[in-house]
């Protein structure tokens, strides 16, 4: 990549984790809740959820744009197929924040059946978003170079993690005191 690419990386990456930072933040308890009136951390509501992955798909594309170098004819067949990839990637990323909610909900009284549902749930959504962008990465191949599929293809994974790295510092671990 280069170096402005870099550059343009790193803004759009921090402008992501600050979007999903601001998402936990409002998650948290105020401070000046006393006993008994504490946020719970499902306390986010669906339109506070839905405002952030609004935000996260254009800041993805924005980040997809600036740095896939694509020419005009490339551009032309490329963002058809990466909106649809895109679309079909709200069903699992649907999954994983109803799974968030889920966890959050029944997080001071997990049972070890629902903590391995969890596993489970979340490994699978894992697995789908996966084979979903393995499945796609053909399709762009017919109309850009394997290279810059291959470019699409880590900028995508790069942004999931980022999302998926800051998510988990904000998601507290299992109590297994419980």
């Amino acid at each position: 990549m280069r170096k402005g690419g870099t550059t343009v990386l790193i803004a759009v990456a921090t402008v992501l984790l600050w979007s999903v930072s601001m998402f936990g933040q409002a998650a948290q308890p105020s401070p000046q809740s006393g006993p008994g009136t504490e946020a719970q951390p499902n306390s986010i509501n669906d339109k506070d959820v839905e405002m952030l992955r609004a935000n996260l798909r254009a800041n993805r594309k924005e980040l997809m744009a600036r740095n896939m170098n694509l020419t005009a004819d490339e551009a032309t067949k490329f963002w058809p197929i990466f909106d649809q990839y895109r679309k079909e990637a709200i069903k699992p990323n649907d999954e994983r924040w109803a799974l968030i909610k889920e966890y959050a909900a029944n997080y001071d009284t997990m049972t070890d059946a629902q903590a391995q549902d969890y596993m489970k749930r979340a490994a699978a959504v894992d697995e789908q978003l996966l084979a979903l962008r393995l499945r796609y990465a053909p399709v762009f191949e017919k109309v850009i170079s394997a290279k810059k599929t291959a470019l699409w293809y880590q900028i995508d994974r790069h942004i999931d993690l980022m999302i998926n790295l800051q998510l988990s510092s904000m998601i507290p671990m299992v109590d297994t005191s419980k």
